[in-house]
């Protein structure tokens, strides 16, 4: 194809940004595509770190959150309380997009990051929530990474760490949330978008090479692939940006 399903991803995340955002990000890919969005297509995008730094250059992509390169030439630099409050805060987080990733998703896009299994004899135990779900219960819309498979697209979650559209059109309402909720899920396969009323998930687009088939045959829970189309694969000027700017050591690549 000439390019990975990493850089498809990256790109297909950085394709939903708009220079009107403000990208909270963590460590990874979605740290990649933020760098992606603001060098390809939303270069008046403001990215912020939840360790404080906030509109950082980023002339090299960071190791971490932690690492001190976030902090290069930023606009300010501050620690995790400013960094919370600013996206909690009820103007300026209408502007925040929050990405994150878990171990797995439901149809209503809540996530579970904490464990596999019964929470108190637990198969695997992650590391739990960090500010996920601080970042899913206030901020304006999610981009959610996932790895397509029947054991993270599932019916029911074994826990929920942070909330998506809980049960429905009303979950988050009901819970004493503010508007915003999962926008987006970024897969190797394709992306998901939410139904406006009923809160469910759906195929927005599969990447070239893929159907939507086969994307339903690695979920747990059966989508609406009605309004899904073919995406674009990455442009030669998109690619080049992603790899020699963005990441030029393949450190996420």
């Amino acid at each position: 194809m000439g390019y990975t399903l990493k850089e498809m991803m990256a790109i297909a995340a950085a394709r939903e940004i708009q220079n009107s955002d403000v990208v909270f990000c963590g460590t990874g890919i979605s740290m990649l595509a933020a760098m992606a969005a603001k060098n390809i297509n939303a270069p008046e995008s403001t990215i912020f770190f939840e360790t404080g730094a906030i509109d950082s250059k980023l002339e090299d992509l960071p190791l971490a959150v932690s690492d001190s390169r976030i902090m290069y030439q930023a606009s300010s630099n501050g620690g995790l309380l400013d960094s919370f409050a600013f996206m909690q805060n009820r103007f300026t987080g209408k502007h925040v997009v929050g990405i994150l990733g878990a171990a797995q998703i439901d149809i209503y896009g809540n996530l579970n990051s904490t464990v596999i299994g019964d929470y108190n004899a637990p198969d695997v135990r992650f590391s739990g929530s960090g500010g996920a779900c601080d970042v899913a219960s206030f901020v304006s819309k999610t981009i959610i990474f996932m790895k397509l498979e029947k054991r993270k697209f599932k019916l029911k979650l074994d826990y929920l760490t942070s909330p998506g559209y809980l049960d429905g059109p009303d979950g988050r309402e009901k819970a004493g949330l503010p508007e915003g909720g999962p926008y987006r899920v970024i897969t190797d396969m394709g992306v998901m978008g939410f139904d406006g009323d009923s809160k469910k998930m759906f195929l927005k687009g599969y990447y070239p090479g893929i159907s939507s088939g086969k994307i339903l045959e690695n979920m747990e829970f059966n989508i609406d692939i009605s309004r899904a189309e073919k995406m674009d694969a990455p442009t030669p000027g998109e690619l080049t940006l992603l790899r020699e700017k963005c990441d030029p050591q393949g450190l996420i690549l």
